[in-house]
This record gives C-alpha cells, structure tokens and sequence, in this order.
C-alpha cells in the first residue's frame, strides 16, 4: 500500500469516506478518476487522515460531533462486509483523542501510538548542534541547559518537550529574548501550572521575535509586533468564525474550516452584510452598464423603428432587466467560488487547447451565422459577413474556452448534470446574453414573430449551452487543486471573467457594426465586455477586493494583505498547506484567538 497524508478538516460530514479519498487522489495526483476508485476498492492506498481534532472547533462546545461522524466512517471503511479491510492511520491529540473515547467513540481494532516527550539529553543536543561553542547564543545555550536542570527543571522540562515549543525558544532567545526570563517559574509551584506558565510566555514572545528576525517583506515594507499580532488575531478570530459556520452547515464550502486561510474566503473579516451589500451595489452598477453599452451599440434608441420596434424595444428592456436582476442576485450570493484549475499550465499545452478548442467553435460559429442570415431573411447581412462574423464569434469563444479547459487538465470534471446544478442562475445569465445578441439582427429585419421566437431561443440555448461549458472549463475551487500559490485561484477569477466577457464582446461587435460606425461598436462592445466581466464572471475576485478594502479601513487587516501573508510565511508565523494558508502550529492559532477578546 501506498501512503497519502490527508488533512481531516477538509473532509465534509455525511460523505463516504471511500469517494472521498478516491476524489483526492484525483485532485492530488492528477490520476483517471476509474485509476483513482480501482486503487482505493483494491485497498492499495493506505490514508493517513491528519488532525482529527482540528475537525470540530475549540475549546469544544459540546461532543466533537464531526470527529465522531469521520471515525463512524472510518469504521466502515475498515469493515466492509465481502471486501479486504482497509487500514488507516489517524493522527489526533491526546486531549481530543480522551474526550472521543470518554463519548464511546473510536476506531475499531485499532493499535494506540503515543508520541514521547523530548528527553533532556535531546534538547540539549539540539541546542548545542544549533548553538555551537562560538555562537552568539553559546551563553543561553548554557542558561537553558542550566533552567532544565535546576530545582524547576521538571516544569521546564515539560514546557519544552515538543520540537514545537524548541522553535519558540529559540527564536525567542536569537531575537534578543532573556531566557532566565522565559524560563522562570517558582520551583515550588505545581509543575504543570509552571509549565502552562513558561508556554504563555513563549507564545507571547514569539509574534514580536518573529517580526525582529524578519522586519521587512520582498517590497521592503516593514511590520512592527503591535500590528503583526492584531492582524494574526483577526485571522485566528475569523478561523474561530469559520469552523462555527461549518459545523452549523450540512453543505459549508470548500475551505470554510478551522485552519485554512482561503483568500477568496476572507471578505466576511471587512463585515459579512456590509461587504455583501457593497458587492451588491457594485455589481449592479456595472450591470447597468453593460446593458447600456449594449442599447447604445444595437442603435435601440434610434427613432426610425417604426411601431413594430416598439414590441422589440420592450422585449429587449425586459431582457436586460432580467439579466440585471439575475447579476445582483449572483453578488448578493453567501459564498461566490473562485476559479479551478491551474494557471502556471505550460505554453504548449495551452496552446493546443487554444486550437482545439477554436477548431470546435469554428464551425459552430458559422452554423449559427447561417442560421441567422435564414431568419433575417439577407436583409441585415449576406452570405460572406454570416460565415466570416460567425466564424469569427465561434473561433473567438472557442479558443478561450479550450485555453482555460487546458489548465483543468488531470482535475477532477464536472459532468453537464452536475453544472447545470451547481450554477442554474448563472447559466440563466448566460442565456439571456444570448438571446439579447441573438435579437437585435432580428429587429433591424423586422422578423416575424416565429423567425423572432425561433432566433431568440436558438440564442438562448446556444448561450446556455456555452455557460455549461464554461462552468465546466473554470471548474469550482477546491482546497486541493494543484495549484502555485494558495492566491492562484483568486487571480484567474478576474482574467478568466474578463476573457470571457471580452470574448462576448467580439460577438457583440459583430452585431453592433450592422447598425453602428466601426468606432461606436468598439467603443460600446470594449466597455460592455469589461462591465459584463467584472459584474458577472468575477464575483469572487469582486467580492474579495470589495472585503479587503473594507477591512483595511476599518484598520482589521493590512490593505497589502497578500504581502502580509507571504511575508508571515517567511517569518514562519504561517505556512502555505496545498492552496491554502494555515497557521505555523495549531497552538499558535488557539493562543491568538484567545487573546481576541474582542471577537
């Protein structure tokens, strides 16, 4: 068997736990999702499923309940009636490990392996290898060695005896810190009271040491401690309001838990229904204008129509009002999703999914050109513009869909069902765009009422049906994308909403020239893609920018948040875990959050 770490906090309650594991070794691994759910029912992967007490929030409220559910389907996993056992190894602390068994709940038949303490010849080894003689440090060498030995060394024994609390010494100690200071406690004390009390002192010291250590980012900006710690404590404080909202949720999304820092999940921090209700009205705006540079460019407000454009007029402002509605309903949503797949896909790669993907739309465009010039009747446009606009329009949209399909390549895919699902208001969205490019040749030739009703459905459907795709191609995010940087996802939401919105724009322009100068269709079809981009295909971006803002305002966060963050990496004051941030330690995490007493 073939073993893979798991991180317990991402698995979500209720799904089994044999689906799951297959659903990341696809995402982890880039394996065919039959390859994936073969090896996991063939029992060739053994899971190594990390942190089952960071499943439920702390200090625990109640029974760890999405610990239980995680070991009750552990269990099963294990014990499967016709099939080979399949072994796991859990990794959980000692405390939430005896509030687990003091609930009755374990894992079947399992062997219990406990970690040991650090001895005192094993610290001492550590510090002399990190502290030689000739060090700086050489002299709190010995002070340490001294405190661990002296009529406390029980109590400061117990208080170092994790490679954890060793970093907090050290780094402590090497930013100037006096370690007779950190490491004293009244000898006649309890030993563990005294031990609480030299880990407080640690933990306190260790923020500000950091920051002495690692005083300026790349940019060269500087931190001091004072804002350093606020701004963790925000953090740890919206981790706290993260794994509260999870557990509340049957469905939470990917993410939303106890320890992951998600970038695109951070808006709530600036104020959850401010945020929200900027967003909102942001999105709106530039809805607006989207369909104003669309009125514009069909000339819908051109006097000569006649009284049948009347009707026209109408339905198209009806259109229009629906798509605003469904935009503003699409900002006011609880959780928009950042973009799949991955950016740093190589160039050959891309390119070829560019080709491919232009190929399909070339012929696809010009069927629908074709059928245009039917029901117009030829009376807007000829043979030659219905080939070359539509091949244009379907070449166009093809080559951005099959540019970003290449950066999905080896994830996990949706199936039509499953986008349909996932995004029905969105598809609408994407729909009602179509038909509205779908109408306006059918007004400048004063179709019929069935040419009228044929030609806009025929654009509903054909817009409809390139939204599945383009649901399909960005995918959803998730905490186990492939991915360079945690960031990754959050940056591709707005380029990948701008090419598409651009892209709409082409089609846009090739309906807009029929009754505009070539200026005015441009003008109209640039600023129109723009609005359409940013207002319906990068709401997670939006609301996220919209978030940070706010917060730095209200002086929560630093407004260069993710300076801030990389820089706390370097520091080692965070870490980056797969496509998320994560605290250094989990006690690092507890502590800060306790000190925000104001969350």
């Amino acid at each position: 068997m073939v073993p893979v770490r798991l991180n317990a906090a991402r698995w979500t309650p209720g799904r089994p736990f044999e689906s799951w594991l297959a659903e990341q070794l696809v995402q982890d691994f880039g394996l065919a999702g039959d390859d994936a759910h073969r090896l996991v029912h063939d029992r060739k992967v053994l899971p190594v499923v990390d942190g089952l007490d960071e499943l439920d929030p702390g200090p625990p409220a109640g029974p760890p309940r999405r610990a239980m559910s995680l070991l009750a389907e552990l269990n099963r996993y294990s014990d499967l009636s016709g099939r080979r056992a399949g072994a796991v190894v859990v990794t959980c602390r000692a405390d939430r490990h005896a509030e687990l068994r003091a609930a009755g709940v374990w894992l079947d038949d399992a062997t219990l392996i406990r970690l040991h303490d650090l001895t005192v010849e094993q610290i001492a080894a550590y510090l002399k290898a990190r502290w030689p003689d000739g060090h700086p440090c050489a002299g709190d060498r010995d002070a340490v060695q001294a405190a661990l030995t002296g009529p406390a060394g029980r109590a400061v024994h117990l208080a170092l005896a994790t490679p954890w609390r060793l970093l907090l010494t050290v780094t402590a100690v090497e930013s100037g810190a006096d370690p007779d200071e950190l490491l004293r406690v009244d000898p006649h004390a309890d030993h563990r009271k005294g031990a609480d009390a030299i880990a407080g002192r640690l933990l306190d010291a260790y923020v500000p040491a950091a920051t002495r250590l690692t005083p300026r980012d790349a940019h060269g900006a500087a931190y001091r401690p004072d804002q350093v710690r606020a701004w963790l404590e925000r953090l740890a404080a919206h981790l706290r309001w993260q794994a509260a909202v999870s557990a509340r949720s049957d469905r939470p999304p990917p993410g939303l838990t106890a320890i992951d820092i998600v970038p695109h999940l951070l808006w709530p921090i600036g104020g959850r229904f401010l945020v929200r209700a900027l967003h909102g009205l942001c999105a709106v705006a530039l809805a607006i204008v989207a369909m104003v540079a669309f009125w514009t460019g069909s000339a819908l407000g051109a006097p000569d129509l006649g009284a049948a454009g009347g009707g026209e007029q109408a339905l198209t402002l009806a259109i229009m009002a629906s798509w605003v509605v469904i935009v503003s309903g699409l900002s006011l949503s609880p959780w928009p999703s950042a973009a799949g797949g991955r950016a740093n896909v190589p160039r050959r790669r891309r390119v070829t999914g560019a080709v491919l993907g232009g190929l399909a739309g070339l012929p696809v465009g010009v069927l629908g050109g074709l059928a245009g010039l039917l029901l117009t009747g030829g009376d807007v446009f000829g043979p030659l513009f219905a080939v070359v606009a539509g091949g244009t329009g379907g070449l166009a949209l093809g080559s951005v869909i099959g540019l970003t399909a290449a950066g999905r390549v080896g994830a996990g895919r949706m199936t039509v069902a499953e986008a349909i699902r996932a995004e029905p208001v969105t598809l609408m969205g994407f729909g009602l765009c179509g038909a509205l490019t779908g109408l306006a040749p059918l007004r400048l030739a004063h179709a019929g009422p069935a040419a009228l009703v044929v030609g806009v459905a025929g654009a509903f459907v054909l817009a409809f049906a390139l939204g599945v795709v383009f649901t399909i191609t960005t995918g959803g995010w998730s905490m186990d994308a492939e991915l360079a940087h945690p960031r990754e996802a959050l940056h591709r939401n707005p380029t990948i909403g701008m090419a598409f919105g651009l892209t709409g724009g082409v089609a846009a322009f090739l309906v807009f020239v029929m009754s505009q100068s070539l200026a005015v269709s441009l003008a109209c079809a640039v600023v129109g893609g723009v609005a359409f981009g940013l207002s319906f295909g990068a709401l997670a971006w939006t609301r996220t920018v919209i978030g940070l803002i706010v917060a730095a305002a209200r002086g929560l966060l630093p407004l260069r948040l993710w300076s801030f963050l990389d820089w706390a990496c370097e520091a080692r004051l965070l870490r980056v875990s797969g496509a998320t941030y994560q605290f250094r330690h989990r006690e690092l995490q507890d502590f800060l959050t306790s000190a925000d007493s104001g969350s």
